[in-house]
Formats: C-alpha cells, sequence, structure tokens
C-alpha cells in the first residue's frame, strides 16, 4: 500500500521563505513573538545549559534565548542557512540532536507546517533531558479566516468551485492532546489572537509573500490565480471584513503549548480517594448521595 503523500511541499517552502529573506523578511509578527516568548520564559525560575531555537523562520527567538541565558550552549536549527556559530540547517522532523542534549527547545511559527506534528514532539521530547522544557507556537484554525473566507466564496461565484489555499490548522484541543501522546508532563496550551489591519486585502497578501506563508499545500492548485477571482476575493474581503475606517481585519490565531520530560521532582496527581477533606465542606454546601437507580434522595 503507497505511503499518502505528504500535506506540504517543504521542498517549496523554504524556496519561498528565501524568496521572502531576500525581498526584505517581515518580521512584525515573529518580533511580536519573541517578545511573548521571552515573557513566558521569565516565568520559569531555573536555568538552561543547552537550549535550542527549532526552525524559527527568523533569529528572533535565539536572540532572545541569548540574552536571557548568556552562559547557555546556543543551537539553532535554521530552515536556511545564517551567519553566526552555532547555527545547523536541518529538518525539524528529522530532528538532528543527540537524545537527552538538551534543557530547553523553543519554536516560533514553524510547526503548523510539517508533515508529521506527531513525530516532531516526540523527536523533541527525546532530545530533551529528564526535566527539560519545551514552549512553542503555531498558527491556529482561525488564522486568515477572513481570506480563507473571502476565497471561497470568489472562487465558488467565478470558477464554480474552491481549491484549497490556506493550510488546514490545528485546534487548542488538539496540539495539547498531541503533547501528552509525545509524553510531556505537565502539558498546557492556550490561545491568543493577533489582529492586524491593512489599508486593504493587498497589503496582507504581500505580508504573507514577505514572511514565506504563501500556499505550500502539496495538493494546491497549479494554474495561475484568476485575475477576476482575485478582484473579487478582494470585493469580497472588504466589503465583509472591513472597519468603519475602511482599513480591513487579518486574524493570527496563535497557539502556544508547553511541557515538561517527566522527572521524579515534578508534581504528581493524587491517587484518586486519598483526599482528607470533602469538596462539599471547602465549599459549604451539602453532598448529596446518588441513589440506586442513578437519581438523588
Amino acid at each position: 500500500m503507497d505511503a499518502p503523500a505528504p500535506l506540504f511541499d517543504t521542498a517549496l517552502a523554504r524556496r519561498r521563505l528565501a524568496r521572502a529573506g531576500r525581498a526584505g523578511y517581515a518580521d512584525f509578527l515573529i518580533d511580536r513573538l519573541a517578545e511573548d516568548l521571552d515573557e513566558r520564559l521569565g516565568a520559569v525560575l531555573r536555568e538552561f545549559s543547552t537550549v535550542l531555537d527549532v526552525a524559527t523562520p527568523a533569529p528572533a527567538a535565539a536572540r532572545i534565548l541569548a540574552a536571557r541565558y548568556p552562559e547557555a550552549r546556543l543551537l539553532r536549527l535554521a530552515p536556511l542557512p545564517e551567519s553566526g556559530g552555532g547555527v545547523i540547517v536541518g529538518d525539524p522532523e528529522l530532528l538532528p540532536v543527540a537524545p537527552g542534549s538538551l534543557d530547553l527547545a523553543v519554536s516560533l511559527l514553524s510547526f503548523h507546517a510539517v508533515n508529521d506534528l506527531p513525530g516532531t514532539l516526540i523527536q523533541l521530547r527525546r532530545a530533551l533531558r529528564p526535566d527539560g522544557l519545551f514552549v512553542g507556537c503555531l498558527l491556529g484554525g482561525a488564522t486568515l479566516t477572513e481570506l480563507r473566507q473571502s476565497f471561497g466564496q470568489a472562487e465558488s461565484e467565478i470558477e464554480g468551485g474552491i481549491s484549497p489555499r490556506v493550510a488546514p490548522f490545528a485546534a487548542v484541543r488538539e496540539v495539547g492532546a498531541l503533547l501528552q501522546r509525545a509524553g510531556f508532563a505537565l502539558p498546557v496550551a492556550d490561545t491568543d489572537t493577533i489582529t492586524v489591519r491593512y489599508a486593504d486585502p493587498f497589503g496582507l497578501m504581500r505580508d504573507l509573500r514577505a514572511m514565506g506563508l504563501t500556499n505550500v499545500l502539496t495538493d494546491r492548485r497549479r494554474t495561475p490565480l484568476r485575475r477576476a477571482t482575485l478582484l473579487r476575493a478582494a470585493e469580497i474581503y472588504a466589503e465583509r471584513f472591513s472597519d468603519p475606517d475602511g482599513r480591513v481585519r487579518a486574524t493570527f490565531e496563535i497557539l502556544w503549548l508547553s511541557g515538561w520530560v517527566p522527572h521524579e521532582s515534578q508534581q504528581k496527581p493524587l491517587r484518586p480517594g486519598s483526599a482528607r477533606s470533602r469538596l462539599a465542606d471547602a465549599l459549604g454546601t451539602v453532598e448529596l448521595t446518588p441513589t440506586n437507580d442513578g437519581g438523588t434522595p
């Protein structure tokens, strides 16, 4: 039986990112997320000796790590060649790191475009030492919902069908479950929504191109986009998603996830039935006991 085709064309994704870098990478989103990463790491009251930035599209996360942990050995798995020490060009799905060699791994805006996210998280967990930490973020399901809806309606009207243009991003519950499946302890997943406003939809499209976030789905349509479809999509976008001042909104849903490699020092859930006080007493209410027929007395 043949293996299914990968969801993403990773070679094309690297070419698109390289093109974005040559033209001037639009770093406003990755810089904002690097600041958020710094704030989250500031709440972790411990030092890390070996840290890895896993395929963040630009070196913003590496700069944060270097400033926060100046004594640590800093490594960066980069999607493209870069200057500087500690940089390895590679694929997060083929992590070139020895098992148990890291204390901390971070990744910003790269895992939404891997073909095997569960396998990537498992590799990360193996690369971290016991009590090692992973913190990362990826694009969530509400990302670019305005663009998706506008192109869907435009293609239905003009071409009589819809082609895949925006990746099927994950939901927060799904990534939380994947952390547990990968063997992380104390998993946490939460979501943040960033709204960016533009003078017109074409400004958003230019920024997506400048971030290397254009369509790299393997099952993408290979024929050029019709001009009529593009103009109709922009018209629908402006009609449905503009503010009173005429500027249009673009949503980026950010899924943050973190987890620790299990260690004996970590907190563990209590054994069922081991509580020494009743919840009813703490709440100042009466405890109701179920009857044999499933009701309450």
